[in-house]
């Protein structure tokens, strides 16, 4: 239809530099503009303290007290549990973890693993959040600040002897269903 003749016109009768500006306007947004992306946690995180908890022996429901369910068991591997951890997180490099537990005749026997971070390691590692320290108010005060807020006066609590206590009437704690 007409479509195309219309939009030539209105783009003759708009300027060359409001043609730039909008341009200019739309490449600039477009750099501001990010998507959203999902945090993805899988498995099972197992620290460097869960590992050191582990002793030969142990049974395998006490293994997964400690570590807890495995992420991978098979049936033909039935003397080995698989656990598997990886995480992706915006800002922060994706973290992918291995460890395989063995066991001979229902008892833990080794553990084979990638270097496991300790729980604080792991923490300091996500925390993708800066604090921005320069909003942050000031936690002390000089004396003559202290000094410009009225401290407030208690009355004295009465000094209630054995007797007293005994002879003070009290409201009921629930209403009276009479």
């Amino acid at each position: 239809m007409n479509l195309i003749p219309n939009f030539i016109g209105l783009l003759h009768r708009l300027k060359l530099h409001s043609l730039l500006v909008m341009f200019w306007a739309m490449l600039s947004l477009s750099g501001c503009i990010s998507p959203y992306h999902i945090e993805v946690v899988q498995g099972n995180f197992v620290s460097r303290e869960q590992l050191q908890v582990l002793r030969p022996g142990m049974t395998r429901s006490q293994v997964r007290e400690i570590l807890g369910t495995p992420l991978i068991t098979s049936p033909f591997h039935a003397d080995r549990w698989d656990y598997a951890f990886t995480i992706r997180r915006q800002g922060t490099q994706p973290q992918q973890r291995k460890l395989s537990v063995f066991f001979k005749v229902d008892q833990f026997d080794r553990v084979e693993a990638d270097e496991l971070p300790s729980e604080a390691e792991f923490a300091a590692r996500i925390d993708t959040q800066k604090i921005n320290t320069s909003r942050l108010p000031k936690m002390e005060a000089t004396e003559k600040e202290l000094s410009a807020f009225k401290t407030k006066v208690t009355p004295p609590v009465p000094n209630l002897g054995e007797g007293d206590a005994a002879t003070m009437n009290y409201p009921p704690l629930e209403p009276s269903s009479r």
